[in-house]
């Protein structure tokens, strides 16, 4: 029989570390303040950027979407399990993407998987940023192409990467970045990479999770926002973040789409979104374009909190995005103060390694646009109190 006694031993080594991750459990619909396991607390960890995730208008069309289309779609999209709500979605999404075609997938994480190891394979190379997100890196796993790892945001490091395989003689170039990363909340030097992808003939693939719905024209992303539309070959999208549902979508040209069809196994091999879920998204989209209200409330927040808490004397690291990292830097000094937030009704988790590398653990918060000025108030409030009591701040 097998031995579970080392499964334990690590999660112990875990805990002992600060490493352990507290999974607690939400009783109560997303929103600025939530019940955490019997308790009211203020909501500082959400990707519900802009309160998609318990908004009526989404609600409504998801029930509707169930009267009339039933709970699941019952097959993959290559055999059954194409609706025409599917394709409603995939238009409505190039048309706000200001792309020609879009391809709708289960998630984003699967957005990635489905993609990277169908463009590129034996014989072709791979360039990843350093801190790109999980779900590029096992994607890049799943392909054959060779992988160059270039510095984080360093441009110059791709040139050189870049110079390297074409000496080696690779075939097809794919250059592949977070847009903005959701650990640090910096953005990638999207102008500058496509000028070097266009010069070495490479394919520019940006994932765009935490960049839709808070950058660019009514949140269409961080393309719109440095206006580079027909120059990114590959946009990744995340249905799950400010769209407040779940779902992934791959964005570009009308042949890549057509290829995907073909090629990418998780829209081959997995069912497609539910009815419910993809009329909820649609219905995000179509708020998103009839107004920039929210977007716009999301960043008066970012600002308003950012500058609160450097005032206060917190390091909020690189970020110019609402993702702000408070930097404690030691894992179970981050842990504990985490705990001490949840205790003063403020929930914002710890994140340590692996998701962010040793000795750069802190406590990610999360702006959203339902959050008032009281509520960030509180929460700077209750920052200060616990910073000054465990040493943070002096």
């Amino acid at each position: 029989m097998f031995d579970y006694s080392v499964f334990s031993k690590e999660v112990e080594e875990l805990k002992a570390s600060g490493l352990f991750i507290n999974i607690r459990t939400l009783e109560s619909p997303q929103g600025a303040w939530i019940v955490v396991n019997g308790k009211k607390v203020l909501n500082m960890c959400s990707n519900n950027y802009l309160g998609f995730a318990n908004e009526p208008r989404l609600k409504e069309a998801a029930k509707r979407a169930i009267d009339e289309w039933g709970v699941g779609p019952g097959a993959v999209r290559t055999i059954a399990g194409t609706m025409r709500i599917h394709e409603e979605l995939e238009k409505a999404l190039a048309r706000f993407k200001k792309v020609e075609a879009v391809l709708l997938v289960q998630s984003g994480f699967n957005a990635n998987q489905a993609v990277i190891p169908a463009v590129v394979g034996e014989g072709d190379a791979i360039f990843s940023d350093e801190l790109n997100h999980a779900s590029i890196i096992d994607g890049v796993r799943l392909s054959k192409a060779k992988r160059y790892i270039w510095r984080h945001r360093d441009p110059d490091d791709l040139r050189l990467k870049l110079e390297e395989a074409e000496r080696e003689g690779v075939n097809r170039k794919l250059i592949i970045t977070d847009g903005v990363f959701s650990m640090d909340g910096d953005l990638a030097p999207l102008r500058d990479i496509v000028e070097i992808a266009e010069e070495f003939g490479a394919m520019v693939m940006v994932d765009d999770a935490h960049g839709e719905g808070v950058l660019g024209d009514h949140g269409r992303g961080i393309v719109d926002h440095f206006n580079l539309h027909n120059r990114v070959d590959i946009e990744i999208g995340t249905l799950s973040k400010a769209f407040g549902v779940v779902g992934g979508y791959i964005a570009g040209r009308k042949e890549l789409i057509e290829f995907l069809k073909q090629r990418a196994r998780p829209f081959l091999f997995s069912s497609s979104p539910t009815p419910p879920d993809v009329a909820a998204c649609l219905e995000a989209v179509k708020i998103l374009e009839e107004s920039d209200e929210r977007v716009r409330k999301l960043w008066e927040n970012t600002e308003y909190f950012k500058e609160g808490m450097k005032r206060i004397g917190f390091d909020l690291g690189s970020s110019v995005t609402p993702i702000t990292p408070v930097m404690l830097y030691d894992a179970k000094l981050s842990s504990e103060f985490s705990a001490r937030l949840f205790e003063e009704g403020i929930f914002a988790q710890s994140i340590g390694y692996p998701t962010v590398p040793k000795g750069k653990a802190r406590i990610r918060v999360m702006i959203s646009s339902v959050h008032t000025k009281e509520d960030l108030d509180f929460a700077m409030e209750k920052f200060e109190k616990i910073g000054k009591e465990m040493g943070v701040l002096k």
